[in-house]
């Protein structure tokens, strides 16, 4: 009897701990991408990463032995040139002038973009609560964003918050796409990224930018973007989603820009302002409420 028992406790906490590494990856990452930049441009840095990602996602879609053919392609091109091409290439040059912790808060305010855009696209209108998670996030950004700020510091957060937008904008594509009968996520999130790196390419060949410096350093950091950052990451978002509500998963991975924000603290010495903490706190707080919102929303009726 205690044996079942304890299996159960295992299986239902193995989806919390795959979260947990989840948040943990996609966290950390944001400094691992910042020390990265110091030996390549953000064009260049976005275009490798993806590239070799592409590849293993590819041989993925053969291991899993789906369909190689790409379904819903005009629809696949647009979710690429949102989440591929600006999602993964906008928060790079947001890096090279803003710092780790601020920028993955900014490109987290998704969420809030999302339910935005799902009013005139999807006919979902914003009602009670999430008006107040709207509020929230949007007074998190007054007090991050320094609009007295001129030149790069300025235009990093406002490339991280298009970014945060671009990714919005792919998630609501997505959920169009999957209307339809031959929607298959596997092959989407593929060659999505297969059709999003194609741009990502052509802009790192035309930005001037310096000659890549292949240190240890940004051979670890490129290693970590592939292979744990796309790779393992995708996996295990399949296997969270597979086993736990989307709403709890959302909820989960509120821990990564937190992550984000303490390590590039810890290791880059970016201490936030006051002003800079509590507009984080509140943008923090409206993802919570959104999260939580989905969490009930999710739950059947009795």
């Amino acid at each position: 009897m205690r044996t079942s028992t304890g299996s159960g406790e295992e299986h239902r906490g193995l989806p919390v701990l795959a979260l947990s590494a989840l948040s943990l990856i996609w966290g950390y990452n944001w400094v691992v991408m910042k020390e990265g930049l110091r030996f390549c441009g953000p064009f260049d840095f976005a275009a490798l990463r993806v590239f070799f990602a592409c590849i293993c996602l590819f041989g993925l879609l053969l291991w899993k032995r789906r369909d190689i053919a790409p379904r819903q392609v005009k629809m696949t091109i647009l979710v690429g040139f949102l989440s591929t091409t600006l999602g993964l290439g906008l928060p790079m040059w947001a890096l090279v002038y803003g710092g780790a912790g601020k920028t993955a808060i900014l490109l987290y305010t998704m969420p809030f973009w999302a339910i935005l855009f799902a009013w005139p696209i999807l006919g979902e209108r914003i009602k009670g609560l999430e008006w107040v998670a709207v509020v929230l996030a949007f007074a998190g950004l007054v007090l991050i964003i320094d609009f007295q700020a001129v030149g790069g510091k300025l235009w990093s957060s406002v490339v991280a918050v298009i970014s945060g937008m671009a990714w919005a904008g792919s998630a609501i594509v997505t959920r169009v796409m999957r209307r339809s009968p031959e929607f298959d996520l596997v092959s989407v999130t593929t060659w999505q990224m297969i059709f999003g790196a194609a741009p990502l390419l052509v802009i790192a060949s035309l930005v001037p930018a310096p000659p890549i410096q292949w240190t240890g350093i940004f051979i670890a950091a490129l290693v970590y973007n592939i292979l744990l950052t796309s790779v393992l990451a995708f996996l295990l978002w399949f296997y969270v989603l597979q086993r736990l509500r989307a709403g709890v998963a959302t909820m989960g991975m509120l821990a990564a820009p937190v992550i984000a924000v303490i390590c590039a603290a810890a290791q880059l010495g970016e201490i936030p302002s006051l002003r800079e903490s509590i507009g984080m706190v509140l943008i923090l707080a409206g993802i919570s409420l959104l999260s939580i919102l989905a969490i009930v929303k999710s739950r059947p009726a009795s």
